[in-house]
């Protein structure tokens, strides 16, 4: 499945690719030598532990490499009175009868238990390009969903805190 990034998601991307690259790399390699200058390897538990820091590092690295690669770019600008990527939205949840509010944000930087709900999850596929008073279905699997109303949708924009999700 390819990622769905916007513009700022790749732009996060590649900032963060660059600073492990000249910054932490650097760092690990310089951590590696100082612990293997300790002595004896085998037993040397600050060299293992600098070494698996160290191939972390590369393997994030190579993650959103290919992330980039095989990504999906999308458009996070959307009609006013419609639900689209970084706009609030409050729910109305009729079985519960509550009202929640979520802002729909691209997978990368999903956090449910911030409020941020990707546009791939059934919530956000659900409600994503739909307007205010509109009665919706959220299927969860085949054999269970639910109704929401849209109450509120509020236009915000991508948040400086807004970080790229991690391992």
């Amino acid at each position: 499945m390819r990622d769905k990034l916007t513009k700022s998601d790749v732009k996060k991307i590649q900032e963060e690719i660059e600073h492990r690259k000249l910054v932490v790399r650097k760092e690990m390699i310089e951590a590696v030598k100082e612990a293997r200058a300790h002595g004896d390897l085998s037993e040397n538990f600050e060299y293992h532990a600098a070494k698996k820091d160290k191939n972390r590092n590369e393997s994030r690295i190579r993650y959103l490499e290919r992330m980039l690669k095989t990504a999906e770019i999308v458009d996070d600008t959307s009609k006013e009175d419609e639900v689209g990527i970084n706009n609030t939205v409050e729910l109305y949840m009729e079985d519960d009868d509550e009202t929640e509010t979520y802002r729909l944000v691209t997978s990368v930087r999903g956090s449910s238990v911030n409020g941020l709900i990707s546009i791939d999850s059934p919530l956000g596929k659900a409600i994503l390009g739909h307007k205010e008073n509109d009665r919706v279905y959220i299927k969860v699997n085949a054999d269970y969903g639910y109704y929401v109303v849209i109450r509120k949708i509020l236009n915000t924009q991508e948040d400086e805190n807004d970080h790229i999700r991690s391992y």
